[in-house]
């Protein structure tokens, strides 16, 4: 791989978010353990042009450069913030805009956040299948931190970086047996 690298992607629509530092966190995690670049992005950064956009080529030239960078990744971080018990809408309407094949074997590390345990099923229940309709490979450790597991937007629960680890674990079993020709996209 020349160049490889991990996008997080989170669906929060507020700043600070602790949405988007755990996406964050989690693919410098990443990155640090296996020599990728990380960027990380949220709907803010893609502007007002993705409300209004119908097709990806609607977008303005900033979230169509995310986007890009996004179907470019070598593995995703996504997340969202549980609304309603599930993802957030613009979340969603932005990953409505990508072609189905896109994301095609791309490794996803599934994450979200929620005021409590009630919506701890977020991730197998919508993110999971949302991703599985992409024929993505989403890893099988999927990770859900409540509000109790941050202090100062920050995550500290320590079975929660654990957790974490362990999906990061999997990214680097996925990226070998990938660059070995075991596991290749179609």
């Amino acid at each position: 791989m020349s160049n490889p690298t991990v996008v997080g992607f989170s669906g929060n629509i507020t700043r600070p978010s602790k949405t988007r530092a755990f996406v964050d966190l989690v693919a410098r995690d990443i990155a640090a353990s296996h020599g990728l670049s990380a960027s990380t992005y949220d709907i803010e950064d893609l502007g007002p042009s993705l409300g209004t956009a119908k097709w990806a080529r609607d977008l303005d030239g900033q979230a169509r450069a995310i986007l890009e960078q996004i179907l470019a990744a070598d593995v995703l971080v996504v997340g969202s913030p549980t609304y309603k018990g599930s993802y957030t809408g613009l979340f969603k309407h932005f990953f409505d805009l990508i072609d189905p094949a896109a994301l095609r074997g791309k490794p996803i590390v599934l994450t979200a956040t929620g005021g409590g345990e009630r919506h701890a099923l977020i991730v197998e229940h919508q993110l999971r299948p949302l991703f599985g309709f992409f024929e993505a490979f989403a890893l099988p450790t999927a990770v859900y931190a409540t509000d109790k597991d941050f202090t100062d937007g920050v995550l500290r629960s320590e079975a929660i970086l654990k957790r974490a680890a362990q999906a990061v674990d999997e990214v680097g079993f996925v990226l070998a047996n990938r660059s070995a020709g075991r596991i290749a996209a179609e």
